[in-house]
């Protein structure tokens, strides 16, 4: 059984009848550790990895995957196509020196394996994720993201995040530059902050933003 948090979210049968479920993991337990990687590396083929442009050698990858568990300030949540893991997604929140970031994270890590798309697992991460964040206490959710990711951005507009900038030296992605998207969503409101609203818990407290 897979190690979590908390308890598995329902496990909803799609159309097609396959079902979905998501974790957060804090541990591998049974074939968790090789679905993850299969699930990445077929991610990366399709170029809608997470930095990698091809799959490093399977020891690398796992040690990665590894690692993540050890950073205190990173969650791992994975989506589960019948039982399997099919994608992932991580929160990162601000190390504690940080503290003037301490109400912001980062959706990070964010991909479905081709072979699962279609069934909902996108949305459900980066839904996962924004409860994890308001659990955290975090007022605001980062992203950015490639603009070839197509599917990427149409699951974060639909989830409300706001585009407020790009990047055209972004990536260096098959010998040219890739433009970069970034996106923001406030947690507690309908998507956009005004622009000079303080954060929760922040109110007449001075600075730049």
């Amino acid at each position: 059984m897979t190690e979590t948090d908390s308890p598995e979210t329902d496990s909803p049968q799609t159309d097609s009848g396959a079902t979905i479920a998501m974790d957060r993991l804090t541990g591998f337990h049974g074939p968790d550790l090789h679905d993850l990687c299969d699930a990445a590396e077929a991610a990366i083929l399709q170029g809608g990895g997470f930095g990698w442009l091809n799959p490093p050698p399977r020891q690398t990858m796992e040690a990665y995957w590894q690692g993540v568990l050890l950073v205190p300030e990173r969650e791992l949540f994975v989506g589960r196509l019948d039982g399997t893991i099919a994608g992932s997604a991580q929160l990162l929140r601000a190390p504690r020196n940080n503290e003037a970031q301490r109400l912001t994270g980062q959706l990070t890590t964010f991909f479905v394996a081709p072979w699962a798309r279609g069934h909902g697992l996108a949305p459900a991460l980066v839904a996962q994720v924004e409860d994890a964040a308001r659990a955290n206490g975090l007022r605001v959710l980062n992203l950015d993201v490639r603009e070839t990711q197509t599917r990427a951005i149409e699951v974060v507009e639909e989830a409300g995040f706001v585009r407020w900038g790009t990047h055209p030296h972004y990536a260096w992605v098959n010998d040219r530059w890739a433009t970069g998207l970034f996106y923001y969503k406030d947690l507690h409101g309908n998507g956009g902050l005004a622009e000079g609203e303080p954060a929760v818990g922040e109110a007449g407290s001075g600075g730049a933003r």
